[in-house]
């Protein structure tokens, strides 16, 4: 395997030295490395994939030099307006240099939201015109290769890609890099507390370890899973899936989102305030970072959210830690649900973390998504 900080100082040497992206899971080293290794001036997590290329195309234009974007394989949908209307060579032709983390790859066992992407991924590339490495697991000998890419991005001015099998960075030992809150709350008690406290609702939970603990949940109480639609894929679409729930069902329509999730696409929040859906519990489950990836750090902490959600027409919002007032918040949620005075908004400050031991959904997502259908038309 190879080494992660020998990796970035040879791209440091051919001249590439500020990087951006979305952390994954296969590239967690990289992000924990840059993290806690580069400066703030030259690493930036960003809001989405998309805004990523769109930073490194300021730093293009403002230094002249070459940018990196890392990013899992799933995100390269939001990549493609602006690498194709902005940094194509038809059009600024803009070099920078993608990082991309092969989740999925044909031959290795994955989630069933990655086995497409897995597959089609590097057609996706040459359809775009977009030159590609794949960086094979076990091969140690292909900074040369990696050499002439870089230079062919800085003489074509165009984007290309590396693509990164799993386990071809060495691991670093590098810790997740998000400081550890003091709340009282994990995300799986807050989970908890709010499938008790509005049972009588269908749930939207997001992308990643908030599913697999709504899940854990139910079947230790012995609940059915059909009231859960579980978004195990595209992230920060949950809470528009939910909305569109909303608009056409009756039933009270809870969302459970996370930080990262609603950071990626913030726009969602103003479409929920302006439709006012009147049975409707956006919860986002705040706790500081991209947990499922690594725990590197967003930046939803220095912001008070609910606050945020009022000034989007949410009719009552709060920011809870505690028990006790998340406890009151739902109450008051439910009443405001029962009136038809909705979109609610309740932004839960919690622990980084999760048990060791969480499993994952035995459905499949077709049989998540019959059962939620036909929870929605039978009851």
């Amino acid at each position: 395997m190879n080494s992660i900080p020998a990796f970035l100082e040879s791209l440091n040497e051919w001249g590439i030295s500020f990087y951006t992206g979305v952390p994954d899971s296969l590239l967690s080293g990289v992000s924990a490395y840059l993290s806690k290794k580069v400066d703030d001036s030259r690493h930036v997590i960003a809001a989405n994939e998309g805004g990523a290329v769109g930073l490194a195309i300021g730093y293009h234009l403002a230094t002249g030099q070459i940018p990196l974007v890392y990013l899992q394989n799933s995100g390269l949908g939001n990549t493609i307006n602006p690498l194709l209307s902005l940094a194509d060579s038809e059009v600024y032709s803009i070099p920078m240099v993608l990082l991309i983390g092969w989740r999925g790859q044909p031959g290795h066992k994955d989630e069933p939201q990655h086995k497409k992407q897995g597959r089609v991924q590097n057609q996706i590339l040459a359809a775009m015109e977009i030159p590609y490495l794949v960086l094979e697991k076990g091969k140690t000998n292909c900074l040369e290769d990696v050499k002439n890419l870089v230079q062919l991005a800085r003489e074509k001015k165009i984007p290309v890609a590396l693509v990164c099998e799993k386990d071809f960075f060495q691991s670093e030992a590098e810790e997740a890099v998000a400081k550890k809150p003091a709340f009282e709350l994990t995300r799986e008690e807050a989970i908890g507390i709010v499938a008790e406290s509005i049972s009588d609702a269908v749930f939207v939970s997001t992308t990643g370890k908030a599913s697999r603990e709504l899940v854990e949940m139910r079947a230790r109480n012995n609940q059915g899973s059909q009231r859960d639609f579980l978004t195990v894929g595209g992230m920060g679409h949950c809470s528009q899936i939910a909305l569109g729930v909303s608009l056409f069902s009756d039933k009270t329509v809870v969302c459970l989102d996370g930080d990262g999730a609603i950071l990626m696409h913030l726009g969602s929040l103003p479409i929920i305030g302006s439709r006012a859906p009147k049975k409707f519990i956006h919860v986002m489950l705040n706790n500081g970072c991209h947990e499922s990836v690594g725990g590197q750090e967003t930046v939803a902490l220095k912001y008070d959210f609910s606050a945020i959600a009022k000034a989007f027409s949410y009719g009552q919002t709060f920011q809870v830690q505690t028990k006790q007032a998340l406890q009151e918040a739902l109450s008051a949620a439910k009443k405001s649900c029962a009136d038809q005075k909705g979109p609610i908004f309740i932004e839960i400050l919690v622990l980084p973390g999760s048990r060791s031991e969480l499993g994952r959904p035995k459905q499949t997502p077709q049989e998540n998504k019959n059962g939620f259908m036909e929870f929605l038309k039978g009851n």
